[in-house]
């Protein structure tokens, strides 16, 4: 059962795709964050979740294959933001599970950062 990594760094790669051979891959997305950190919480939001977009076209998968999402922000006073964003993303019918939790970012003007697990075809 073959492991593939994208986009692999020192301390963690883009994507981690598991092969389990029932014809699905499963995908592993590190937690991902805004290119531009100066844009407020929709902007930063918008910018994560196109990387996402991004990582699993790469792979042969999509947002309507998402099984989970971890979403982690260091105010959740932006919760609502981020939720109408995530609504206006996410595939009616397709939604992942999903946990939001507040926490300290690697950067201090880092407003969200989100992990997701997804299925790719094999």
């Amino acid at each position: 059962m073959p492991i593939e990594r994208r986009h692999p760094g020192k301390r963690m790669s883009d994507a981690v795709v598991f092969t389990p051979g029932h014809g699905e891959r499963i995908v592993y997305l590190s937690g991902q964050v805004a290119d531009d950190k100066s844009v407020d919480m929709a902007a930063q939001t918008q910018q994560v979740l196109a990387t996402i977009d991004r990582l699993l076209g790469e792979v042969g998968s999509d947002k309507s294959r998402l099984l989970s999402a971890t979403v982690y922000l260091p105010d959740m006073a932006d919760f609502p933001t981020l939720n109408a964003v995530w609504e206006r993303w996410v595939v009616p019918g397709a939604t992942p599970a999903r946990a939001t939790v507040q926490a300290a970012l690697a950067h201090p003007d880092y407003k969200v950062e989100i992990q997701i697990v997804a299925t790719a075809p094999a």
